[in-house]
């Protein structure tokens, strides 16, 4: 896997899955999963998914739309053959989506960020207890006694927000398990780890992380909690939406908000006066 460092590069197909059986070849319209011999795309891993992409090869090309891996390391590329034909032994050029590795990063980072905000706000008994990062959404889990109030839920959103705002470059080191602990940076909780470790430093905040950052906090955008509430016994789960999904969270509120005035025959301004009114 080489995909901290490039988006694109050459490839040959070592195997081809069709249909549930290995095969040499693939056809227009066919489903395959495919191994490579290097690879940029990030297969799901740590709560974070799959990139997508494409595969592109002299006789044909597929579109990927899932990338996992296997117990002992295989990167298998799921997708379907959009057009000609591929086969082991091509060689190809395997290239992810630019922008929606950029989505997917924006989130992971945010993911990082929003655990430091929650563990400054409610205490250091915060823990992850499980992650989603997609480009469209995050979804983090974490180990919590109560429901947030307003106050705290609004507090871990500006904290993340200033972070971001803060405009801090976003450090990816490796180093040896030992470094890590004295550099602070947070486990997760009964995860095993080898010798040399990926951590990941955020501004304040420092984690061991195998996912796909940002370089910058600033390119999050910002973030928005969207909802907060009991997924089990002592664990809580935040739902939050970042960059463009922000943007686009606000102009559907926007356009609720101008509908409902309109309905009531008044403007956004005058709405709850509007409403008061109808209501007594």
């Amino acid at each position: 896997f080489d995909g901290y460092t490039t988006l694109e590069e050459s490839a040959k197909i070592l195997a081809i899955v069709n249909e549930g059986e290995v095969s040499g070849a693939a056809a227009k319209g066919e489903k395959i999963t495919v191994v490579l011999d290097r690879t940029p795309f990030y297969a799901e891993m740590g709560g974070q998914i799959g990139d997508h992409g494409v595969i592109t090869g002299k006789n044909g090309a597929m579109a990927v739309s899932d990338v996992q891996k296997t117990k002992d390391g295989k990167y298998m590329h799921i997708g379907v053959v959009t057009e000609g034909e591929l086969s082991v032994e091509d060689e190809v050029t395997a290239s992810v989506d630019a922008a929606y590795r950029q989505a997917i990063c924006r989130a992971h980072t945010s993911t990082h960020l929003l655990q430091k905000a929650l563990r400054t706000v409610l205490g250091d008994h915060v823990e992850q207890a499980g992650s989603y990062t997609a480009n469209d959404h995050i979804r983090f889990d974490f180990t919590h006694f109560a429901a947030l109030t307003a106050e705290e839920l609004a507090k871990v959103e500006d904290m993340v927000n200033d972070a971001i705002l803060s405009g801090s470059p976003v450090i990816t080191e490796e180093m040896s398990i030992d470094d890590a602990k004295k550099k602070g940076a947070m486990a997760l909780f009964g995860e095993k780890y080898g010798q040399t470790v990926r951590v990941v430093q955020a501004g304040d905040s420092i984690e061991l992380c195998g996912g796909t950052h940002l370089d910058n906090t600033a390119k999050a955008g910002s973030l928005k909690i969207i909802g907060e509430a009991s997924v089990a016994a002592g664990v809580r789960r935040i739902e939050a939406l970042t960059g463009d999904n922000v943007f686009a969270y606000y102009k559907k509120e926007e356009e609720e908000l101008e509908a409902a005035a309109k309905a009531a025959k008044a403007t956004p301004a005058t709405l709850v006066e509007k409403i008061g009114h109808l209501m007594a």
